[in-house]
């Protein structure tokens, strides 16, 4: 039998202006890696810059628990006040985890 790991999935749902700026975010958390699509929605902030430019963007990424809580904690300081995004964590059970924590 395969060994699982417990991992935090973060789900970030922003404007697609910030896109670079989040990836870029990421990075400096050092996660191995990411999932991104276009998504539509609609949420409690009425008019944003991305309903000029088209979808929102989704992004996902599997990493610990501590570099969830410091993700997060970042988008919270930087976007919450003037940008319309969502983050939350679930916890997840990931084979070969290895893959998906921080180098």
């Amino acid at each position: 039998m395969a060994h699982k790991i417990r991992l935090k999935k973060v789900t970030i749902v922003g404007e697609r202006v910030l896109y670079d700026d989040l990836i870029d975010l990421l990075k400096r958390h050092h996660v191995s890696g990411w999932t991104a699509k276009n998504v539509i929605g609609e949420g409690s902030r009425g008019v944003h810059a991305s309903d000029w430019e088209g979808s929102n963007t989704q992004i996902y990424t599997l990493v610990t628990e501590q570099i969830a809580d410091a993700i997060m904690d970042e988008i919270a300081a930087l976007y919450f006040e003037n940008w319309s995004v969502v983050v939350y964590s679930q916890d997840v059970e990931v084979l070969r985890g290895n893959k998906y924590q921080a180098q």
